[in-house]
């Protein structure tokens, strides 16, 4: 008896879930930004939801909850429930969870599913302008010979530009000091006036100072030149091999989301990375489309996370 009920529950599901794949979305969705309006990854997530809610055929509503370095916002979508219908916009940041929020109350591997990564924004390290040197090679000879006189802004503790930071000052071996910012815009604030005197983050923020000559570009951390800034050169091309990181941008929703609404949102979300007017809206940003689904995208977090936080380890990086 205990095995025909398990067969006919089995079943069941089985039957139910291409119904739910089919109804689902039948009313709008809301797509939560664990950031203020007007931050980049807002505009990324505005841009991505417009194009999505297109191929669903269903409206997509934004809505903005900031605070905590995005674990209020975050915390939302993950005690909303798994119907598909709360969703979060997030950036790489978010899943390094309790190793850069000491009050985190998720796992974001465990306690979210993973539907698909949107896309990606590449580094560009600058200088202020009174830095000595012309190039990334003289500039690097001239602050190894006074180091103490330099120091690196960070925006946020366990962001990319900050692992990526960490990473440079390892591997170039200079005793530099780290400044730790609220966010972007103060720190490029104390870049321009001359508080901090390197800064790397994402070039979507910083690439408009080096174009306007207010600052000083020494590499790009992609693996090709941009069209935004093409006399900029790569990591690969001042001799830091395989030095490609980037801040990421992705969707998620709560555990517990049934698998075919998981596909269905995955299938559409491929559909809009290949949208030829999401390419060019994002090539105009700085912003690369990516194409991991589910698994993929699964994969390469795990990935992220494990590097990511070894950097954080070995530097001594300290939660908050």
């Amino acid at each position: 008896m205990r095995r025909r009920t398990v067969l006919a529950s089995a079943a069941a599901s089985l039957l139910a879930a291409p119904a739910i794949a089919q109804a689902y979305p039948n009313k709008p969705i809301q797509m939560i930004v664990p950031y203020p309006p007007g931050g980049g990854t807002d505009g990324f997530g505005r841009l991505t939801s417009d194009v999505l809610s297109e191929k669903l055929g269903q409206q997509i509503v934004i809505r903005n909850i900031g605070g905590a370095s995005s674990v209020t916002g975050s915390d939302t979508v993950r005690r909303a429930d798994p119907d598909g219908y709360t969703l979060l916009f997030n950036a790489s940041l978010f899943v390094l969870g309790k190793y850069v929020v000491a009050s985190c109350p998720y796992d974001p591997q465990a306690d979210f599913r993973p539907i698909a990564q949107a896309g990606e924004a590449p580094l560009v390290l600058l200088v202020n302008l009174n830095v000595p040197g012309t190039d990334y090679a003289s500039t690097m000879e001239a602050i190894g010979k006074e180091p103490k006189k330099y120091f690196f802004a960070l925006s946020s503790g366990g962001s990319a530009g900050h692992v990526a930071t960490l990473e440079f000052l390892r591997r170039t071996k200079l005793p530099l000091d780290t400044v730790m910012y609220k966010g972007t815009a103060p720190a490029n604030a104390d870049l321009l006036g001359g508080s901090v005197q390197l800064f790397m983050d994402p070039w979507t923020a910083l690439l408009p100072l080096a174009r306007a000559g207010k600052a000083r570009a020494l590499f790009v951390t992609s693996k090709a030149r941009t069209a935004l800034a093409p006399d900029i050169p790569t990591t690969e091309e001042v001799g830091l091999k395989d030095f490609n990181i980037s801040s990421w941008y992705g969707v998620w929703a709560p555990r517990g989301t049934p698998d075919p609404i998981v596909e269905r949102l995955a299938v559409a979300m491929n559909e809009v990375g290949k949208d030829k007017g999401f390419i060019a809206k994002c090539g105009s940003l700085g912003l690369v489309p990516t194409a991991r689904g589910p698994q993929e995208f699964a994969a390469f977090i795990k990935g992220e996370v494990d590097t990511n936080t070894a950097l954080l380890r070995d530097a001594g990086y300290k939660p908050e």
